[in-house]
């Protein structure tokens, strides 16, 4: 089949690899925003509390980067997190407009809460799962991304 056949025909659903990805990221999405909520967080909430954990002094491009989202995105949520005492950013940085974000002692408190919420999340995904089918699943989803981001123009190898 050519490739004009393939696009006149249009994407099989039913046996759409990339379909069935979003469909999964949806669905994991929707999860973790229905165990965040009782928590008042929503997923890019916990995403920037969990960057900030794991990576202490990450800029707002750095966060929206990790966390999915835009820059002017990041910066309203930082903005709220500061004034709510989640997170702490210097009024000026030496290093020009890079103003490093840190958690507060209440941030580390609801990351705690929102990371065994979003766990249960993810140990309900993996419940039907061995751990060899957890392994690969993980290697080709890696691989999955490496090809996107690294195979921009489209080529074969």
């Amino acid at each position: 089949m050519s490739q004009d056949d393939m696009g006149q025909q249009g994407v099989d659903l039913e046996t759409s690899l990339g379909y069935l990805l979003k469909e999964a990221s949806s669905a994991l999405r929707a999860a973790m925003e229905a165990v965040l909520r009782p928590l008042g967080m929503t997923v890019t909430h916990y995403s920037c509390l969990e960057l900030l954990a794991q990576r202490p002094g990450l800029s707002n491009s750095e966060l929206a980067r990790g966390a999915f989202v835009t820059r002017q995105s990041m910066n309203v949520l930082l903005q709220a997190l500061e004034r709510d005492g989640y997170v702490t950013r210097p009024a000026e940085d030496r290093v020009g407009k890079v103003l490093p974000t840190r958690l507060t002692p209440r941030g580390k408190q609801s990351l705690e809460k929102a990371t065994v919420a979003v766990r249960s999340v993810e140990l309900r995904m993996l419940g039907g799962m061995t751990q060899d089918e957890q392994s690969a699943a993980f290697v080709i989803l890696q691989r999955m991304v490496h090809a996107l981001r690294n195979d921009e123009g489209g080529s074969q190898r």
